[in-house]
């Protein structure tokens, strides 16, 4: 279960990096009861001073998400997953230590914290945020809002190792139907069982079209109605990767893209 607390290497923030701004604002706000508030201009510029394009995402007055430009020359647009951290610093050292690579070095984003954003041992693209007077997402594990986090990588065991690492998370496995292998349940340091926040499982590259066979993480938002809101992802653009199925203990849950090629899964929780 994620929560908002602000334990470190639990989800905390997740933005969205997409060449059309008002199309995916538009179209979030229709899949997932989402309303768009544009950042002031004062608030978004960049270290530079260059105007940014972007602004939050809210679901019944509180912030769930951001989104922004995707600026970065051939890079696909795609949901950026943040991980709380004590020290943005310390963490890049870290990630360099287990074998990642630093795609944006740690630096202060006015006084709502300070960031940084990387690639693990296998590619896959993740970030931190050591929190200052921003912690990050207000509602989560609710209807409209994240609710789980999963990598799909070439390489469990050594995704798992690598996080591990880094943030100290501990593991416990759920078998595959067949011979697929074993789905990893990710809980951070020092917390329960309960308090899992997410996945890995390993795909053969050819599985990982969609990054062109690179690792990759994408949230999983929490719906009322799985059917209903992939209907909505069709009605308005969207694709569908896997379409509404059952998972045993989890719920019903279906694999989206939105317009600008971003992934993402609506889940309806077994409990509802």
């Amino acid at each position: 279960m994620i929560t908002t607390d602000p334990v470190p290497g639990v989800p905390c923030w997740i933005d969205l990096g997409t060449p059309d701004v008002p199309a995916a604002a538009a179209f979030y706000s229709a899949v997932l009861g989402w309303t768009y508030e544009p950042m002031p201009g004062d608030v978004g510029e960049s270290t530079d001073g260059e105007e940014m394009e972007g602004g939050m995402f809210k679901r019944d007055g509180r912030t769930v998400a951001g989104l922004g430009k995707l600026t970065e020359e051939g890079a696909r647009s795609a949901w950026m997953i943040y991980y709380n951290v004590a020290d943005a610093d310390a963490a890049t050292r870290a990630v360099e230590a287990a074998g990642g690579t630093v795609r944006v070095p740690p630096r202060d984003l006015g006084e709502w914290g300070r960031m940084a954003q990387f690639n693990d041992s296998l590619g896959g693209q993740f970030a931190v945020w050591q929190p200052g007077t921003d912690a990050g997402i207000e509602l989560v594990d609710k209807p409209g809002s994240l609710s789980w986090t999963e990598l799909y990588t070439t390489d469990a065991d050594v995704a798992r190792k690598f996080y591990s690492e880094v943030f100290g998370w501990w593991y416990s496995e759920v078998p595959l139907p067949g011979d697929a292998g074993a789905y990893a349940l990710v809980t951070p340091a020092g917390l329960p069982a309960e308090r899992m926040q997410g996945g890995i499982m390993a795909m053969p590259k050819e599985y990982l079209s969609l990054n062109g066979g690179t690792p990759y993480w994408h949230p999983v938002f929490d719906v009322e109605d799985c059917d209903a809101a992939v209907a909505r992802v069709t009605a308005n653009g969207g694709t569908v990767q896997m379409p509404p199925e059952d998972a045993e203990d989890v719920g019903r849950l279906s694999v989206c893209v939105d317009p600008s090629g971003a992934d993402f899964v609506v889940l309806k929780p077994v409990a509802r």
